[in-house]
Formats: C-alpha cells, structure tokens, sequence
C-alpha cells in the first residue's frame, strides 16, 4: 500500500493505492495546508482508520536536500526520516515539479491538450513548467530507454524583461523586492502583482464592483476568471500579460533543458485559462528566441489537464524506488 501526496502552498492532497495507475479520484482527500502545523499532522488526520501503508512518497513546493525540506510557501519543515519513523512506511520526499515529471509517463492519452504538435516523433529530453500558488520547473532526461525526472528551482532565477511595459513592471516591483523572480508575476500570486501594476499605473480602471470581488474572493481566480469572460478591460489586461511573461520562461526552460521530446504545462492555472493559452500569444512568446526559433517551433508543447498528475507521480516514484 502506498501514500502518495501532494504538498503546496495552498493545499495538501493525499491519497492510498495500490498502483501509481490506479489511483482512485473519490478516495483522494485534500485539506488546506495552512490550517495545519506541519504534513504529520496531516497525514495523522488522513490516515486515522485507514491501512497503513507500507512506501510514501510526498511531492512537496520546495527544495528537498538529504531527505528534509523548508516549504517555499508554507512555514513548513518536513523530514523524511521523521516521518518514517512516525508512520513506519519507507519515505521519500521530493519535489512536487518532480513528482508532476515522474507522473507525465502514466497520464492517459486524453489528460493533455495540445498547443503545438511539433515535428512528428519528437524525441529526448522533455521540460516541464507549472504555475499555480508559485512556479515549479523540471526537466526529464532522455537515457536512451526512459525518461529520468529531475528537480530544479528555476522559478526563482531572475526576471528578465523584453518589452517596455515589462521593464517598467520589473522596477515597479523592485520598489519593494531586491531580488525579482519569475515566480513574482508567473504565478496565481503573480497575476494579483501584474494586475496591481497596471491598475497603478494608470493603464485601466478599478471599478467599485471589481474592486468588491477582488476584496472577498479569491484575487487571482477572479481576475482570471474576469479576463477570460471579458468583463473588465483591466483583468485582460493582466492575463495577457501573464500569458506573454508563461510563454517566454516556458521558452526560456525548454531552451535550457533541450527539449527537443517537448515540453509541458502543468500547474492549476493553464487548464482554467486555456483558451487564451490557445490564441498564440503563448506559443509566440515561447518560440520568440531570435536564431533558437526552428528549435523551439519542432518542440511540441502541451497543456496537462489531469489535476492528478502530482499524485500519479509521487505514487509511481515510491512504486520504483522501493521496487
């Protein structure tokens, strides 16, 4: 039996099974990560009549080194060994943009949609990018037979601007912050900090209804939802913006990582934005690298819609490493 888990800023999703392919959506439970201490506290709560696993594998927002992890996005410390020993499973944590890479080889045939097909028998290495309370990246290596997952923590390397308006943001933010990342605006977070930035700068109006929504609901989801309906000039705005900024750090990984077998796109926010991931400016953005563009044009590029792939991911590593 296998605990799989999918720890992030904003909520913490665990499950039991048998097979990292059998996974069953009904018996997956999510609790909010921040009313809670730590994940043994959570998995405590989860695990409370149920079998006790044997292998767990956590896929966790953070950098994991020797077995222990200080959350990106949470005031969480989580130690592997601590938790074996709490639990008696055999325990791994990694990353959760490693856990989403090791998951992309048992999605089904229907859990992506396609931006960009590519040239016909893509092979090698392949990138993966997420945005969703923060930016995860990864890549996996091509060996000759499989896919090998590996972590990075490359949604923290340094903005960089291309256009004006993004030169203008990036001292606009910088106000505040020493260091400017690309998870500051390609992010759910990040998308509150563009809209912010042009609402501040006078490139639109906030009216008193927006204003409301932004001030009881959730910011980010309103103002992608806002900007997708086209109700307010200002939200389009920011989403465009945050496509244009996905798009090139998208372009940036895939460069950086070879991907000639293609990259994807994971993360909570591209399946609920997808029609604008699919107008082009994404996808122009991410193949806008001057003499590099035939590289990245033969890249197929595709957007993960399986909200589960974290899970799949993490029950498949403790499946290989505890085989």
């Amino acid at each position: 039996m296998i605990l799989a888990g999918d720890i992030g800023g904003t909520n913490t999703r665990l499950v039991l099974c048998e097979h990292a392919t059998a996974i069953d959506r009904a018996a997956v439970q999510t609790f909010p990560s921040r009313d809670h201490a730590g994940l043994g506290e959570v998995v405590a709560e989860f695990l409370a009549g149920r079998p006790s696993p044997t292998l767990a594998c956590f896929g966790i927002a953070g950098p994991v080194r020797n077995g222990r992890v200080v959350t990106t996005n949470l005031p969480w410390v989580v130690d592997a060994a601590e938790l074996s020993k709490r639990f008696g499973a055999r325990t791994w944590l990694i990353n959760d943009l490693e856990a989403n890479a090791h998951g992309i080889p048992v999605l089904s045939a229907d859990a992506c949609t396609v931006l960009s097909p590519g040239v016909a028998n893509a092979a090698g290495n392949l990138g993966l990018i997420s945005a969703g309370t923060g930016l995860g990246e990864a890549g996996l290596f091509w060996d000759g037979r499989n896919h090998q997952p590996w972590a990075c923590e490359g949604g923290h390397t340094s903005f960089a601007p291309e256009t004006d308006v993004e030169v203008e943001l990036l001292r606009w933010k910088q106000r505040t912050l020493a260091h400017v990342s690309w998870e500051r605006f390609v992010s759910g977070p990040g998308l509150v900090t563009i809209y912010g930035f042009l609402r501040d700068t006078k490139r639109g109006d906030e009216p008193a209804w927006l204003a409301e929504k932004l001030r009881t609901n959730d910011p980010g989801a309103t103002i992608s939802k806002e900007a997708v309906d086209g109700t307010s000039p200002l939200c389009v705005q920011a989403l465009d913006l945050f496509v244009d900024l996905y798009g090139a750090e998208a372009g940036n990984l895939a460069l950086k990582t070879m991907s000639t077998g293609g990259l994807y796109v994971g993360g909570g926010i591209a399946p609920h934005i997808i029609t604008k991931l699919r107008d082009g400016a994404f996808m122009k953005r991410f193949q806008g690298k001057g003499r590099m563009q035939p590289l990245l044009e033969a890249m197929p590029v595709r957007v993960i819609l399986d909200d589960l792939t974290a899970l799949r991911g993490a029950a498949r590593c403790a499946e290989l490493r505890g085989a």
